[in-house]
């Protein structure tokens, strides 16, 4: 398990074996939040949660409700729970690899072009056997032009997708993908039957509720029928939808194993919290995390204005402001990946920090609108508050006037802060194109429609020397992603995805 542990402590304790107090250097002022864990730490104790019963996890966001994949506004907690009932073809194991869902094996053939998938034994919640037919109805659905699916974008390469036998369907494309899997492995594309309000599993809700309680689901392939409806307490799964503060007070109560789905947004609030660094993980996320110029209007207008503002972004004063080991990132793609060029680098990357500084007031001076001010839109909580107050710095150094407003209001700059489903850089350069100039666009529209891959990977390199130059989209740093871990869920593990399915937390007590 890849563990990045927090700093050295000095104000708040923790409990480690011998009873020593730890703490760690962050104030944290008097927020909502703050007083919650402040509160709950005089009645937390040192007693390790026990290895027995259900799992508990709080996943941060609002309480889990059941629903397909068709809603466009699926919260963290949500698409945990559409991925417990539902899954798709295939759906990411513990490690954030590809392992079997509804299809049981697959080929992929004709140069990338075809994927042939043969469907497992699996049983809708009503007890009637999944077929084909409702398979591809359902994936038809989630691709068909207007879909508000947020992975219907990156699926434009499907021509069709057709059953072949009642056990076997096959998925054509247009033009060669050979990161398909990952995208049908997102719960967004999880198979889920209208008429009869669920999924195939691999769990089922045994008890409804704003925390509903999940069960493994009904496997018919299992070898002994005697024993295979009978699960045992420690394979059910009790799912939490709650503030930050609330899951990490929770934690630190021994009261749930896991805390997931932690941002940059919520990270400070661990210094109060009485957890163990053992419990503490960081998943190394592949993503983006920066600046969408979403207004080109007035000073943003020039390109040169916003390669100055790019340069002039403290990065290691951001990062450092949250975490001392956060990536920073001063270029959209992280590295290669299917382009056929290693990343674009910015113009400014060999000029010093103060150089740059200087380079972009003097554009700034220059300005003939008189003083520069722009609305940064962010979210709200004390994470976003350091980010901001040392973004707000940089912009203040070269005589910018910044203003923070709400992720929903009018702004220059927008936050985004988004894991990769896949492994594509044509996904990190579609999503750094928010409002991105005609060249840039027209240049990702021709990798996403190559008909070879040597062709796409092509494209996607002068894609990504075009939206260099267009400087659409300000890169800070990699996604900050966190969790709280027990040491009962012996199979968490951190993972490019920062994907962690609920039925592979611990191992399966039947099989030890």
């Amino acid at each position: 398990m890849l563990l990045r542990w927090l700093g050295t402590a000095r104000n708040v304790s923790e409990c480690s074996p011998a009873g020593l107090k730890i703490g760690f250097p962050w104030s944290a002022g008097s927020s909502p939040a703050v007083r919650t864990i402040l509160l709950a730490l005089a009645l937390t104790g040192c007693n390790p949660r026990p290895d027995s019963g259900a799992v508990i996890v709080s996943a941060i966001g609002t309480p889990p409700r059941l629903a397909d994949a068709a809603r466009h506004d699926l919260s963290p907690p949500d698409r945990m729970l559409l991925d417990s009932t539902a899954e798709g073809l295939v759906r990411f194991d513990a490690a954030g690899q590809i392992e079997p869902g509804l299809a049981e094996r697959w080929i992929v053939i004709d140069d990338g072009r075809s994927y042939i998938f043969r469907l497992r034994e699996a049983q809708w919640p009503d007890g009637s056997d999944v077929t084909a037919d409702d398979v591809v109805s359902n994936l038809r659905r989630e691709i068909a032009p207007g879909s508000r699916n947020p992975l219907a974008p990156f699926l434009t390469a499907i021509d069709e997708i057709v059953v072949m036998t009642p056990q076997v369907i096959e998925v054509r494309l247009a033009r060669p993908r050979p990161d398909l899997l990952k995208l049908f492995a997102q719960p967004e594309l999880a198979v889920w039957h209208r008429a009869n309000g669920g999924g195939a599993g691999p769990m089922r809700v045994a008890r409804a509720g704003r925390s509903p309680l999940l069960r493994p689901a009904f496997d018919p392939s299992r070898a002994d029928p005697e024993d295979r409806r009978s699960t045992a307490p420690e394979q059910d799964v009790r799912l939490i939808g709650e503030r930050a503060a609330r899951a990490i007070v929770r934690f630190t109560a021994h009261d749930s194993d896991l805390v997931s789905g932690g941002t940059f947004v919520d990270w400070p609030l661990l210094a109060l919290g009485n957890v163990a660094r053992i419990n503490t993980a960081i998943d190394p996320a592949a993503g983006l995390f920066g600046l969408a110029i979403v207004n080109r209007n007035g000073f943003l207008a020039d390109s040169g204005n916003r390669a100055a503002l790019n340069g002039a972004i403290d990065r290691a004063a951001i990062t450092n402001a949250i975490a001392p080991d956060w990536e920073l990132a001063e270029r959209i793609l992280p590295e290669q990946l299917d382009s056929a060029a290693p990343p674009a680098v910015p113009s400014w990357s060999l000029l010093t920090p103060d150089q740059r500084r200087s380079a972009a007031r003097e554009r700034v001076a220059a300005w003939p609108g008189g003083t520069v001010r722009l609305r940064i839109a962010m979210p709200d909580g004390p994470g976003a508050t350091l980010v901001y107050g040392q973004l707000a710095a940089s912009l203040l150094a070269i005589g910018i006037t910044p203003a923070r407003v709400r992720l929903t209001d009018p702004a220059d700059l927008t936050l985004i802060d988004l894991v990769a489903p896949y492994d594509s850089a044509r996904w990190y350069l579609a999503n750094a194109c928010d409002l991105c100039g005609d060249q840039a666009r027209a240049a990702l529209l021709a990798a996403r429609d190559a008909p070879t891959m040597s062709e796409r990977a092509r494209l996607i390199a002068a894609a990504d020397i075009a939206l260099n130059d267009d400087v659409s989209f300000i890169p800070i740093a990699r996604p900050w992603r966190w969790s709280l871990v027990a040491l009962r869920l012996r199979q968490w593990h951190a993972n490019p995805r920062a994907w962690h399915p609920l039925n592979r937390l611990r191992n399966d007590p039947t099989s030890s």
